[in-house]
């Protein structure tokens, strides 16, 4: 009998060892060389090669022609927002998306925080003839974004101040501007969004686009998803006392208290 079950808890091996590169790629932001990840999976880059190959067969990873390197594939998309559709949040979304929608005659979508930031997992069209370049699957900028706003300022969390701290070097390393300077900046914006309640963006995330994101907290307290509306700069008033706003706020208290969030955790504007 003892012999039975810890045959059955032995797996395949094979199959531990190649995610051990899966790991390595999906905790790097960026494509990789062969090389960079056999050698954080601690094993021979030709070993790692027709693991690497097997991935690609079935999706899990794909491979620029031109410069050789690998990153997830299709499938790991499906995969990890297969896991995320599991999320209560993501279920209960549905038809408080779908009515959203249609009052505000906006696109509206909900977003999650994924291993690389916020990342939208779901989207109802308004069927406007604008075209916004977001789809299942986009990891949205911390700084730059409605939503990434939302998470900055309602989720204060030590990996969103990492993700933060490296936007905001790469914003000083392109404009120019002091780090201290962007921060400053950044953390008065986040104050205005508390003292509000809901975060708002124009033209960031695309060029013409504006945007508003509300925090959904769970039964915890803590922010969970946020969901966002954008429209055609011109068309989607951003000013912070307005009807989309405040349908916004009503939509995302609505799904926290199917959360159980406690009233206390909810942004009072």
């Amino acid at each position: 009998m003892v012999t039975r079950v810890a045959a059955d808890r032995q797996g395949i091996q094979s199959i531990e060892v190649g995610f051990r590169l899966l790991n390595v790629l999906s905790a790097h932001n960026r494509p990789m060389m062969l090389r960079d990840i056999a050698k954080g999976a601690g094993m021979p880059a030709a070993k790692a090669h027709r693991y690497m190959v097997s991935f690609m067969r079935v999706g899990l990873i794909e491979q620029d022609a031109s410069s050789g390197r690998y990153d997830l594939g299709a499938y790991a998309l499906e995969l990890g927002l297969a896991g995320l559709r599991r999320l209560d949040a993501v279920r209960l979304a549905d038809p408080i998306l779908e009515s959203l929608c249609e009052e505000i005659h906006e696109t509206v979508a909900l977003a999650v925080w994924g291993n690389h930031g916020p990342t939208i997992v779901r989207i109802v069209d308004s069927g406007a003839p604008v075209t916004i370049t977001l789809r299942p699957g986009t990891v949205l900028s911390v700084c730059n974004s409605a939503t990434g706003r939302a998470f900055a300022a309602f989720q204060r969390a030590p990996f969103i101040k990492a993700l933060v701290d490296q936007e905001l070097r790469e914003q000083s390393t392109t404009s120019k501007i002091a780090v201290t300077t962007l921060r400053r900046n950044f953390e008065k914006l986040l104050t205005e969004i508390q003292s509000h309640g809901i975060s708002r963006a124009t033209g960031s995330l695309t060029p013409g686009i504006n945007g508003f994101s509300a925090p959904v907290f769970d039964h915890s307290g803590r922010m969970i998803a946020a969901i966002t509306s954008l429209g055609a700069v011109g068309d989607f008033n951003v000013e912070w006392d307005n009807d989309i706003g405040k349908a916004m706020l009503a939509a995302a208290k609505t799904l926290s208290a199917r959360l159980c969030a406690p009233a206390s955790a909810l942004p009072a504007p």
